[in-house]
C-alpha cells in the first residue's frame, strides 16, 4: 500500500508515547465519549485513508480510520510535526 511507511512511523510514534493531543482533539473525543486508548487503539488496528495537505502550512496530515475499544468506528487525523512528534489534530465518531 501506498502509506505503507508513514503508517509503520505514526504507529511507532504511539507505541513510544511521542505524540501530542490537541485541545480541539480532546474536545471532539470528548463529545463522542472517547479516551486516548481509543485514539491509540485505532491507530495501530486501523490504516490511512488519505493524505491531506494544509492549506496555511503545506504540510501533509492524514486521516485514518479504525475501531475504538469498543469497536466503534472513528476517524483521526494527523501529522507528524518538524519535531519529529505526531500531532492528533482530531479525532471523532464516524
Amino acid at each position: 500500500m501506498a502509506f505503507d511507511r508513514i503508517l509503520n512511523r505514526i504507529r511507532e510514534e504511539i507505541r513510544t508515547r511521542r505524540y501530542i493531543v490537541t485541545l480541539h482533539a480532546a474536545e471532539e473525543m470528548d463529545d463522542d465519549g472517547f479516551g486516548i486508548f481509543d485514539v491509540e487503539h485505532a491507530i495501530l488496528t486501523g490504516g490511512i485513508q488519505e493524505r491531506q495537505k494544509d492549506r496555511d502550512t503545506g504540510e501533509s496530515k492524514y486521516r485514518l480510520v479504525g475501531h475504538a475499544l469498543d469497536n466503534r468506528r472513528m476517524e483521526i487525523v494527523a501529522k507528524l510535526s518538524i519535531t519529529g512528534k505526531l500531532v492528533i489534530i482530531t479525532a471523532y465518531e464516524l
